[in-house]
């Protein structure tokens, strides 16, 4: 009698990676359509030459705490077993990371416009803008890194023993957050006028 042999066939590919892209694409396409209506809806106030603190930052600084907080929060939650509240947490802080780039990119624009074309390598604009894009890119991989943890956990990944990519996920939001105010600050003191001139 013949025998049969089982063919392998090379893996699909993977559901969760899959997911990822997909989930990453409607939250950077909703990250810049809510810039896009921003800017279209409430053009910014164009002062060139001036430091002009974007009223958007403000916004965004209170959306960075509401993430980090969910953030801890979720953390907490997958260490005692509470699966619910920790994948609720991570879902309010996705949301809450998605408007901050869209709103981050509506700021950010606001401070390009007032960039004069003659200053562009040494105003204080353009080092505030350079700064404030470097937080964006790092916060844009912060933002890919939150979407894989959140999918992961949809998948019933993380328990009480397997955590630390949440972990490491909130402290890297955590971390972020305090080089933005240490970039708010900067530019607080940019808006002053004075402030440390020499008299």
């Amino acid at each position: 009698m013949p025998q049969f042999q089982t063919i392998q066939r090379p893996a699909a590919p993977s559901r969760m990676a899959v997911r990822f892209i997909l989930v990453s694409a409607v939250v950077y396409s909703t990250c810049l359509s809510l810039a896009a209506a921003l800017i279209h809806l409430f053009p910014s106030h164009v002062a060139p030459g001036s430091v002009v603190f974007p009223p958007a930052f403000w916004v965004t600084t209170a959306l960075l705490a509401i993430g980090s907080g969910s953030l801890h929060y979720g953390v907490a939650c997958v260490r005692r077993e509470r699966q619910k509240p920790f994948r609720m947490s991570l879902l309010v802080a996705l949301v809450a990371g998605t408007l901050f780039v869209g709103i981050q990119i509506y700021g950010l624009l606001g401070l390009i416009r007032n960039q004069l074309p003659d200053d562009v390598q040494t105003g204080v604009n353009a080092f505030i803008v350079v700064v404030v894009g470097l937080h964006a890119i790092h916060f844009s991989l912060a933002l890919l890194f939150l979407v894989w943890v959140t999918l992961s956990a949809l998948a019933d990944r993380y328990d009480h023993e397997y955590s630390w990519g949440v972990a490491l996920c909130a402290w890297f939001w955590h971390g972020l957050g305090i080089v933005w105010l240490g970039i708010l600050s900067v530019l607080a003191i940019a808006c002053v006028p004075g402030l440390f001139a020499v008299r």
